[in-house]
């Protein structure tokens, strides 16, 4: 189901708790939400719909990526600085990224995944979970 983006930035402040197995219909509330707005946007938390649940999806080209749980293992020493939008906030907010992230999370069916992504995935990945960490760019 598609759901409303949360724009109260009291709300969106706060962190997320962790998702369980019962959680993946967010999950998949969440990547529906995103499809709805993939003209305009390359990522969700579940908290930008109203949730406060580690669960983030992605959007790389025409793969979406379902995270619940992500947690950052390991990040590059190289960071770099750069301009981001959100669509729960108006306009586009400078912040500092890492160059690559090596993320351990579980999947849509609930299994354990460790994967390393670089340049601008990574940038969307660490983007949401600021979100999850209650972090407002």
């Amino acid at each position: 189901m598609v759901r409303e983006i949360v724009r109260d930035e009291a709300f969106l402040a706060q962190k997320s708790e962790r998702a369980g197995k019962e959680d993946l219909p967010i999950a998949e509330d969440l990547l529906e939400t995103l499809k709805a707005h993939a003209h305009h946007c390359v990522g969700l938390a579940a908290n930008m719909i109203g949730v406060k649940k580690r669960i983030i999806v992605i959007r790389l080209e025409d793969i979406y990526l379902v995270m619940l749980n992500p947690e950052i293992r390991k990040k590059s020493a190289k960071t770099y600085k750069t301009k981001e939008g959100c669509l729960s906030l108006a306009g586009e907010r400078e912040t500092e990224r890492h160059e690559w992230i090596e993320v351990k999370y579980r999947d849509r069916d609930y299994q354990k995944k460790q994967q390393r992504f670089t340049g601008f995935p990574a940038q969307i990945i660490q983007h949401e979970i600021d979100h999850c960490n209650g972090i407002l760019i």
